[in-house]
């Protein structure tokens, strides 16, 4: 008889584990990728097998209400994901940068997307991208839920960029500001393969 509350006990203990390891989330959808940067390192490069894949990145729309943006809408297309918030310094120098790589590379099949971080309201950030006529897409991320995506990031790394190849797997990390320069070779080579 003893043996049945003990039992049951386990069982429920097993269902309460299992219950909170389900779901589609970010966080246990998970990305293949993982962020090591050897030697602290900042500018990272990743070939063949080393590439892994990012899932999970989606969320609102800055520029537009009621619209989410997911990695899937860009599915063949070499992505350049750019994390940023209007409060960030080095973000104001780049974000003309990552226009020109848009400009340039876009018709390659190359898309710029933005992870707007760490804001209260659209507001600020929006104005940012009004007034540098930015053109690319940008996901709010009110939450930090898009940035799960990219497991290993420390939260303080703004701004940070991430160029996938046309399966979305990261195939270069810049922890830090970038200029075109850095990524107009990068992403005509990966449109390439």
């Amino acid at each position: 008889m003893r043996a049945r509350p003990a039992l049951a006990a386990l069982t429920a203990a097993l269902l309460l584990v299992t219950g909170c390891t389900t779901g589609d989330d970010a966080v246990v959808a998970g990305s293949e990728f993982q962020l090591v940067a050897p030697n602290g390192e900042t500018k990272l490069r990743y070939e063949g097998d080393e590439r892994k894949g990012i899932k999970g990145l989606t969320g609102p729309s800055l520029m537009e209400d009621g619209k989410t943006i997911s990695l899937e809408d860009y599915a063949g297309k070499v992505v350049v994901v750019n994390i940023w918030g209007a409060w960030c310094p080095p973000c104001r120098t780049e974000a003309p940068e990552l226009q020109k790589v848009q400009d340039e590379t876009g018709p390659l099949g190359v898309q710029v997307l933005g992870v707007d971080v760490k804001e209260n309201s659209t507001e600020s950030p929006r104005d940012f991208m009004t007034n540098r006529q930015l053109s690319y897409p940008s996901i709010y991320d009110e939450s930090g839920r898009a940035m799960l995506s990219f497991r290993g990031l420390p939260p303080n790394t703004v701004p940070s960029t991430f160029v996938l190849d046309k399966q979305h797997r990261v195939a270069a990390a810049f922890l830090g500001g970038v200029i075109a320069s850095d990524l107009v070779p990068l992403v005509e080579d990966l449109a390439a393969e």
